[in-house]
């Protein structure tokens, strides 16, 4: 039953980091939205002036992926936990959330590097802001994880 709420924890935090990304994007008229531009990668079809796809399919597989990889992290969490690393807090969430973030933000980093046509991107930026938007899943997944399974003690201690 674990594995079950970390799975739905992991959505539920893609999908709030995944909305923060966005309406930062909104708000900054940066690129950053992280479906798009792990689609566009993955599926090598960035633009000729270096914009992101609009494709549908484009769309579908950054979503997908992107699911995939919270879901991936989110039963990180879980067997960090299961391990006796930490306990299902706020404190422990942000502190899980600032570590993926910091792994995330390398992992897109060499995946900028490496790929033959990234779309242009202030990179710079757009990692940085991953680093906090992690803190965000951190923070969700812990959460749901934590109103889920009802441990006996405070999750804000």
């Amino acid at each position: 039953m674990k594995l079950l709420y970390i799975v739905i924890a992991g959505i539920a935090a893609t999908a709030a980091m995944t909305a923060v990304l966005y309406v930062l994007s909104f708000i900054t008229h940066r690129v950053m939205k992280v479906v798009r531009i792990l689609g566009t990668m993955l599926l090598n079809r960035t633009q000729e002036d270096g914009s992101l796809s609009e494709a549908g399919s484009t769309k579908i597989v950054g979503t997908i992926a992107h699911y995939a990889v919270g879901v991936f992290f989110a039963i990180t969490y879980l067997a960090l936990w299961d391990s006796g690393v930490g306990l299902i807090t706020a404190s422990w969430g942000l502190f899980f959330g600032l570590a993926h973030g910091l792994v995330a933000m390398a992992i897109w980093y060499f995946f900028f590097m490496l790929h033959p046509r990234p779309p242009l991107i202030r990179l710079r930026s757009y990692l940085i802001t991953l680093v906090f938007a992690h803190l965000v899943f951190g923070l969700v997944a812990t959460y749901t994880f934590y109103l889920l399974l009802q441990p006996d003690y405070a999750f804000w201690s």
